[in-house]
């Protein structure tokens, strides 16, 4: 199935083919390296990855003969030798597959999941290696083509509806840009104002919110074999910049394969705080920073990794003083289609990121 060529003329994507080689060029001059990989819990930050482990810190041992650690013990190999089997026999479970073999015995999900992440973390490996994944939630949509697992090909061209995110790719389409749109609401109106066609090629994604480990996957595929920029469509608002973190800079519970899921050359293209006075958005859009926020606020500007980012601390700065937040919707108080129509395609033709 082909693509219909709807997309803006050339000169549309200057700024962002600029854009790109600049990427490029700071990749051949740091040549970003494997991080080295370790085995504990707290984490260190490390500009062109993003979060890692440190090499000395407190560790935590499970011992069969203790009583506080008995049961965890047999937990983690019960899971191991599962794990065993799925690899000698070369088939996939997931995690909720594992709880449900004796949900008795686990007790509920987040006990499988967390061991599991504890086996990935120790073994030094990804968690698909052990042959473990994860259900989507994510969706997908755009100038993307892939061949799945058992061979089977896949168009996301854009239409009504979007595409689960894969679990496992084997080949993809080129494309200008990605757009990762924080909530699931933002993304289905972009499809329904047809916006992927409007600014063909490019590809949408969302985690619904703070995404899982398959669409940051994925992300992270997108970028390591097309190197195209990558931008993110949060709202203006703690909870959004911390979503967007995780997509830049991973998450401490995943820190141990922030080289398999981190995407720092990612940008902030909205929406932000200083879009709020610029637009004129109206007062009765905007909402109070609560008390949680102010404190999601002051966490996000005390780490590492906000030192090395000046405009986004000057943007949480402001949202700081303003002590209001806008979402997303807030811009179709201007119009029902100006986030489509004008914001976003003004953005990547005047490079309106940071």
């Amino acid at each position: 199935m082909a693509f219909a060529p709807m997309g803006p003329e050339a000169s549309f994507f200057e700024v962002l083919d600029r854009h790109r080689a600049s990427l490029l060029a700071a990749l051949n001059r740091g040549g970003q390296e494997p991080p080295e990989q370790g085995t504990h819990v707290a984490s260190r930050f490390e500009d062109s990855v993003g979060l890692q482990m440190v090499s000395h810190c407190t560790t935590r041992k499970i011992r069969s003969d203790s009583p506080k650690s008995v049961k965890k013990f047999a937990l983690i190999l019960k899971i191991l030798s599962m794990i065993y089997k799925l690899v000698q026999s070369n088939t996939y479970a997931t995690k909720r597959d594992i709880y449900y073999t004796d949900s008795q015995l686990f007790g509920n999900q987040t006990i499988v999941d967390n061991i599991i992440d504890d086996i990935s973390c120790m073994l030094k490996v990804p968690r698909r290696s052990l042959h473990i994944l994860s259900t989507s939630k994510g969706l997908i949509a755009g100038n993307l083509r892939y061949v799945e697992e058992d061979g089977t090909r896949v168009s996301c061209a854009c239409g009504a509806s979007a595409i689960a995110v894969p679990s496992n790719v084997q080949g993809i389409r080129n494309a200008k840009f990605l757009l990762i749109v924080e909530k699931d609401a933002t993304f289905q109106r972009l499809l329904d104002d047809n916006f992927c066609n409007h600014m063909s090629p490019c590809i949408m994604v969302t985690g619904k919110g703070t995404p899982d480990l398959n669409t940051r996957l994925l992300v992270k595929k997108l970028w390591d074999l097309f190197h195209i920029p990558v931008f993110t469509l949060v709202d203006a608002d703690p909870h959004g910049i911390e979503i967007m973190c995780i997509y830049k800079y991973g998450s401490l519970s995943m820190s141990f394969e922030a080289h398999n899921l981190t995407v720092p050359a990612a940008r902030w293209l909205g929406l932000l705080p200083s879009d709020i006075k610029r637009l004129n958005i109206p007062k009765e859009s905007l909402i109070p920073l609560t008390k949680q926020d102010q404190m999601k606020l002051d966490s996000i500007l005390k780490r590492p990794y906000v030192t090395c980012q000046p405009f986004w601390r000057k943007e949480m700065e402001m949202m700081a003083d303003t002590k209001v937040k806008a979402e997303i919707q807030a811009l179709a108080s201007l119009s029902s289609d100006y986030l489509s129509r004008v914001y976003l395609p003004n953005k990547l033709k005047f490079g309106g990121w940071i």
